[in-house]
């Protein structure tokens, strides 16, 4: 008799739901998502940013009314809230902003691309952005 055992096939199967906590995602994983999720963010806050610039440039007046936002909210929402949704605003551009480069640059040198570097230059994106938008909120929030 023959043995013609082979192994068994690996099995692939779906992530359920309750197995994303502990699902690892490799850098280049996590910053593909979050520059999707940058992207939607922008998108959604993008009244915000039109109504932030016209109120900025219409006149001293609304300028003045813009900034105090800022400082003594509007109502009952308090103005380190409109500093945190700003603060947001600024994470989502810098980090899709960083990581569209990454991309281009990706997409400028295929030979160049392999395992470690994608791994490299999606650390360098997170890295950059947060480092970045740290900086801004320090001198958003009055640190400097």
């Amino acid at each position: 008799m023959a043995d013609n055992a082979k192994s068994p096939r690996p099995v692939y199967r779906n992530i359920h739901v309750t197995d994303i906590v502990s699902y690892r995602l490799p850098p280049a994983g996590i910053v593909s998502i979050l520059h999707r999720v940058s992207g939607v963010v922008m998108f959604v806050l993008l009244p915000f940013v039109i109504w932030m610039f016209d109120t900025s440039v219409t006149s001293e007046i609304s300028y003045d009314a813009f900034t105090s936002l800022f400082v003594a909210g509007c109502g009952f929402v308090p103005g380190w809230f409109f500093k945190l949704v700003a603060l947001g605003l600024i994470w989502a551009y810098l980090h899709h902003f960083c990581a569209g480069v990454r991309h281009l640059a990706m997409d400028f040198n295929h030979d160049a691309v392999t395992k470690e570097s994608g791994r490299t230059t999606a650390v360098a994106v997170l890295v950059i952005s947060v480092a970045l938008t740290l900086v801004l909120g320090a001198k958003l929030f009055g640190l400097f």
